[in-house]
């Protein structure tokens, strides 16, 4: 693999697994799908996206419906064809749908659909780090336009909650990989293994 597809695939897996919240898969954009029967009936088709988005969608509608996702070990071969993915032209568009698809994610499985310690973890941790981040930027810039430390109370008051919301969103990134989906929704048969 040429090593520009191999940084842009690092990227892009780590995006997929940001918004998809399958965590697990090595590549999870590599154009292999197999779906059970059982778990299609489940997904809302019409609204999965085509063409270069496809796989990374699939596997957000998958994780709204916590199917179980697995990799399948295959080696990536590349000869002398030319690929008409032109990424300056998909970046903001794969960017938008990421994030829209993470969004998504975060208000299903931890707001809709259940509660947990995560689902407040994430809010109070983000309120922190942007009270910590703008606090301390105001005071900095006041500090640096008026020739004046800045006190040191000041700059904990700015630290702290900035540490305390770093270490919340931890805590939630750390729950959110640590719930990926383990129990199959598809009805075993008998003489089958899964």
């Amino acid at each position: 693999m040429p090593k520009g597809r191999i940084f842009g695939n690092a990227v892009l897996s780590f995006m997929t697994k940001l918004s998809s919240g399958y965590w697990d898969l090595f590549d999870p954009t590599n154009g292999y799908t197999a779906i059970h029967a059982d778990v299609v009936r489940f997904l809302p088709l019409e609204k999965i996206s085509r063409r270069y988005f496809f796989e990374t969608d699939m596997l957000f509608r998958l994780n709204t419906i916590r199917a179980v996702v697995v990799d399948v070990p295959m080696c990536a071969r590349y000869a002398d064809e030319v690929s008409s993915l032109k990424a300056s032209r998909i970046i903001s568009e794969f960017l938008f749908k990421h994030v829209r698809n993470f969004c998504k994610r975060i208000f299903y499985n931890y707001y809709l659909r259940d509660l947990s310690l995560a689902s407040i973890e994430l809010p109070v941790g983000l309120a922190m780090v942007g009270f910590g981040t703008g606090f301390g930027a105001h005071h900095w810039l006041g500090s640096v336009q008026q020739g004046v430390p800045t006190p040191a109370g000041t700059v904990m008051l700015a630290a702290l909650p900035l540490l305390m919301g770093v270490q919340l969103i931890l805590a939630f990134i750390g729950y959110d990989i640590a719930s990926v989906p383990k129990r199959p929704r598809h009805r075993k048969y008998p003489g089958t293994k899964g």
